[in-house]
């Protein structure tokens, strides 16, 4: 039996399928966070970080930033942001 020599280097997968693959990013975590992110994990009850960032993020995207509510919350918000800016009041950042 032979097993299929590839050629050293040789891409396998040409670009458009590379970047279809995977999306990575790196977050860093201080212990505060990291600690409520295993709390936050054992609601959930997922024990693998990426699973668990994962359904946490879309926790947060689907229940709490589309909601219609926090919609309203947040639009006041930057209404207040915009209104400040215009009319030259620093106080807040």
């Amino acid at each position: 039996m032979m097993l299929d020599k590839k050629t050293p280097f040789q891409k396998e997968y040409l670009e458009e399928e590379r970047e279809e693959k995977t999306d990575v990013f790196t977050i860093r975590l201080n212990k505060d966070q990291r600690e409520e992110f295993n709390q936050a994990k054992k609601v959930i009850e997922q024990i693998k970080d990426s699973t668990a960032m994962k359904q946490l993020a879309w926790i947060g995207i689907a229940n709490v930033i589309h909601d219609k509510k926090t919609a309203l919350i947040l639009g006041n918000l930057f209404k207040n942001k915009r209104n400040n800016k215009r009319n030259n009041i620093i106080d807040f950042d």
